[in-house]
């Protein structure tokens, strides 16, 4: 993936903003630019209008010089994009046409793919699309480019890569594979300490590994952390689970290991 089409210029996004013409990166100019041309890819071809694009770039505060910025960016984005792509003023906004977001588009696709086999009952074949996905990602989104906009993006889009991790490694778990994985749930426990869906997984894999009482602990340690920064118990989800394991709950009981891949 990535490498490119002749004559066609590859944008993406899970990562820091780059695009791809015959698979050479086309440098894009400074930051702001850069951030003018994330904003008008994520339209997906629908104009923006001038005051929409200087409050989704500059915020509620832009610069008096704010106007000359925007022509700038634009007359520089359309001499490094070239004829690949067309970023035109329609009297409605500014809009960016024949611009494909080729890591968005295809991990829409995995992700559907996933979900469709997941459905289906085939969870071998919803993890490796899962895992497919994940590995587009080559940083957090439009990683580096400062704009009111793209932050909530970020923040959006942050959240919908946890989700699709947090179901993968719940696929994971039922294939037996809690040992591989374990780890790495420790890890996003530390990086996320809040979300209570990766201290469930995190626990889930314990008992199945005959570790209940680390199960517990994480347990323990998330309650903590909620009452401390939230003044909050755990959700019903995870105070279920663990019910299940002060229950010894057989169905949390060590199942037998499936080899990685």
């Amino acid at each position: 993936m990535g490498d490119g089409t002749v004559g066609v210029v590859r944008f993406e996004l899970l990562g820091p903003l780059r695009a791809l013409r015959d698979g050479v990166e086309v440098p894009l100019g400074p930051p702001k630019q850069r951030a003018v041309l994330a904003v008008l890819l994520l339209q997906e071809g629908r104009p923006l209008s001038y005051d929409g694009l200087v409050e989704a770039v500059w915020g509620g505060a832009p610069p008096v010089h704010v106007r000359n910025l925007v022509q700038k960016y634009v007359s520089g984005l359309r001499r490094a994009l070239g004829d690949d792509v067309s970023l035109e003023w329609t009297g409605a906004g500014y809009r960016l046409t024949g611009a494909v977001v080729g890591d968005l588009t295809e991990r829409r696709l995995l992700v559907d793919e996933a979900l469709a086999a997941r459905d289906s009952g085939d969870v071998q074949r919803a993890v490796e699309l899962a895992g497919r996905a994940e590995e587009l990602w080559r940083g957090d989104f439009a990683e580096g480019l400062r704009a009111p906009w793209l932050a909530a993006e970020r923040m959006r889009w942050t959240e919908k890569r946890l989700t699709v991790l947090e179901a993968r490694l719940e696929g994971e778990i039922a294939l037996g594979r809690s040992f591989a994985y374990v780890h790495e749930l420790v890890r996003l426990v530390a990086t996320h300490p809040l979300r209570e869906r990766l201290v469930e997984l995190l626990m889930l894999a314990l008992c199945r590994l005959g570790r209940p009482s680390d199960a517990l602990m994480a347990y323990e340690g998330v309650r903590r952390r909620l009452a401390e920064s939230m003044g909050a118990d755990p959700g019903p989800a995870l105070r279920s689970l663990h019910g299940r394991v002060l229950r010894q709950d057989p169905e949390l009981l060590p199942s037998p290991a499936m080899p990685v891949g």
